[in-house]
Formats: C-alpha cells, structure tokens, sequence
C-alpha cells in the first residue's frame, strides 16, 4: 500500500479552496500554510498560457528529507506517508534545505489573526507545533480514522484528505497507488501522468497530468 495523489493540471482553476482547506483543518497560524497554487506562465510568445499548479508534500518513496535529520524527527510510515514527530524536532531546518519541493515550514510562532486569538482558534491551537518543521501529512489522522471504520481513503470523503474534498473542479484524485483497481492508480495509467523533479531520483507519491 502507498498513499499518493494524481492532480490533474487541466482542471485547476486556482481558487486556493484546497489551500485554505487544509489550512482551517489542521489550525495553521497567519503566514503558513502547507499548500498552495502556484500561478504559472508556460510557453514562449506569442504562443503562451497560463498554468495553476498546487504544490505539498510529494511524500517520496525516497524522501531526502528523512536520512538528513539529525534526531530522527523526520519520519515515513510503511504506506509511504511522511511526517514529523514533534517531540523530536528541535527545528534546524536541514530536512527544509534537503527538500527540492520546499515543502517543510518551521512555525516560529503561533499568534492569531487579532490582538487575542478568537474562540476558533483556541480550540485548534496546536502549541506542539511551535519552533519545529511542519508539513503535508496527506491528512494522516483522516486516513487512519476512516480506515479504522472500515472507509475506503479516495472514495469515502471522510477518509480522504481534506484537499482533495473540498476542490470545486475535482482537481485531486487520492488512494492506494498500488492497487492497480484503484481510481487513482487507474488515472495515473490512463493519462500518464508525471512527477515533479523526477531528476532528483525521490520517487514522489503525487503525479501532474499537463496535457
């Protein structure tokens, strides 16, 4: 089994929804957030169009980020998911310079969006997170609970990362690459979708179909 996504270029409109999804489900702080659609420019004139490209953690099969950690903070679980233990993180940044996607983000501080944070806010403040590396965890605690009903991550809505539920053009497909049954797998064999930066030889989880 190997989480991964398929995010289909031609579809995204640039809405920022699954940024702002993400960011509300996990508590982020004003100033991060863990995704977001880069605003692209492709082409040489006249023959030029513009490109929305949502960025996150690839979740590399071989993730850099990982061996490069000096207290074992930088973790990948057996279904390919990487993710950070917060008491071990002690915040250097190396996993952030080893990361071709730049897609680790230390949180130096947590205030709120006014002088005192809200009620919202203090029910989703996360102070673990403060002063360590923080990144996409392909909303594991959503993956893990919904499996543990016996729900399907990429089919049942409450089992999948919130990205991918709340985009309005159905940009992000998720589930088990290896099941070739599977609607992300079979999407990724259909439109040959590709990865970012497959030079760097980390094997991502999360495929771009372009055209």
């Amino acid at each position: 089994m190997r989480w991964g996504m398929v995010i289909d270029v031609r579809r995204c409109v640039g809405c920022q929804t699954c940024t702002i999804a993400c960011k509300q489900e996990h508590g982020l702080p004003p100033g991060q957030v863990w995704r977001f659609v880069a605003d692209c420019e492709v082409g040489e004139y006249p023959d030029v169009r513009r490109l929305f490209l949502p960025m996150q953690c690839m979740h590399c099969a071989e993730p850099p980020c990982v061996p490069v950690c000096p207290t074992g903070a930088s973790r990948q679980r057996e279904d390919g998911i990487v993710w950070v233990e917060y008491g071990s993180c002690v915040g250097c940044g190396y996993c952030a310079v080893a990361c071709p996607y730049h897609a680790r983000h230390l949180i130096h501080e947590a205030p709120g969006y006014f002088e005192a944070l809200t009620p919202p806010e203090r029910a989703t403040a996360r102070p673990e997170r403060t002063g360590v590396m923080t990144k996409c965890t392909f909303c594991q605690e959503r993956v893990d609970a919904g499996r543990a009903q016996g729900l399907t991550p990429g089919i049942d809505l409450e089992a999948t990362p919130t990205c991918a539920v709340s985009c309005i053009a159905n940009v992000i497909t998720f589930g088990d690459l290896d099941d070739p049954k599977s609607p992300v797998a079979k999407l990724r064999a259909e439109t040959r979708a590709q990865p970012l930066l497959p030079e760097c030889g980390t094997e991502p989880s999360v495929f771009y179909v372009v055209e």
